[in-house]
């Protein structure tokens, strides 16, 4: 290893580090603020509740074991809508890919559904699924599919053209194209693609649980909401803020991984 290369990577690490401390810093700013405001009476106690008051909340959660049993709940949905979105959707933008003509029939219709607020189509989902998980699920695959889809399908369109004219003059196969070509030269945005899947999944598994749920975190905001008590809706907030923030990662250390075989 060179000496510029070893203070690169002292630079890199030191960038690291300053960029996380400012992170914290401003998470710790903020919740700070938040309790003396709170304190002094500017905020309201009962309406905007305070970090000290969620605290509180979440471990008296913890000691009446009622707080795992709604992550696991909530968790469970959320991976298993992703692992469905994010497989449909690779099938359908394949498909759409080798059927241009298809493709222009549906974009129309994808941009619509995609554009449709989901919550509408809530009570017909119950209706159909019942007040399940299936409904639950169906929330937000009808939220994450179109995503993936349009994203997926677009990063198979961006496939440079001179690449799949010298693999045509070669007489390769389509399946050779798309195997070799193709979706290779589309791993960064399918992976980007799992970041866009996987928060939206979360809203659709959390508008499911709105909807019909008697367990998870959403069923917490709402029964929270019911009885007037907003320690517990400001703390199902947060830790939905927390599920987010760990399933963010878990993709950026896949993509990462993933990134360094490419």
């Amino acid at each position: 290893m060179t000496e510029e290369h070893k203070k690169y990577l002292l630079k890199f690490k030191k960038d690291k580090l300053k960029i996380l401390f400012f992170q914290l810093l401003i998470i710790i700013i903020f919740l700070l603020l938040w309790e003396i405001l709170v304190n002094k009476g500017i905020l309201s106690a009962f309406i905007y509740s305070s970090p000290s008051r969620i605290f509180y909340t979440i471990i008296n959660l913890i000691k009446a074991n009622n707080l795992f049993i709604h992550i696991y709940i909530t968790l469970k949905e959320v991976i298993i809508s992703f692992l469905l979105g994010l497989s449909l959707g690779f099938i359908i933008a394949l498909i759409l890919y080798e059927c241009p003509f298809l493709a222009k029939i549906l974009d129309p219709f994808l941009t619509m559904i995609n554009s449709l607020p989901k919550i509408a189509l809530g009570p017909l989902i119950i209706i159909i699924c019942g007040a399940n998980i299936k409904s639950i699920i169906l929330m937000a695959l009808l939220i994450n599919l179109i995503i993936s889809i349009i994203t997926i399908y677009n990063g198979f369109l961006g496939t440079n053209e001179y690449q799949l004219k010298l693999f045509k003059s070669l007489n390769a196969s389509k399946m050779q194209i798309l195997t070799k070509l193709v979706i290779p030269s589309s791993y960064r945005t399918i992976i980007s693609s799992l970041k866009l899947c996987v928060s939206q999944t979360l809203i659709g598994v959390i508008m499911g649980e709105f909807l019909v749920s008697k367990q998870g975190i959403g069923y917490l905001i709402v029964y929270g909401k019911q009885v007037f008590n907003l320690n517990l809706v400001m703390s199902g907030i947060i830790i939905l803020a927390i599920i987010s923030f760990i399933l963010y990662k878990l993709i950026v250390i896949l993509e990462k991984k993933l990134l360094k075989n490419i």
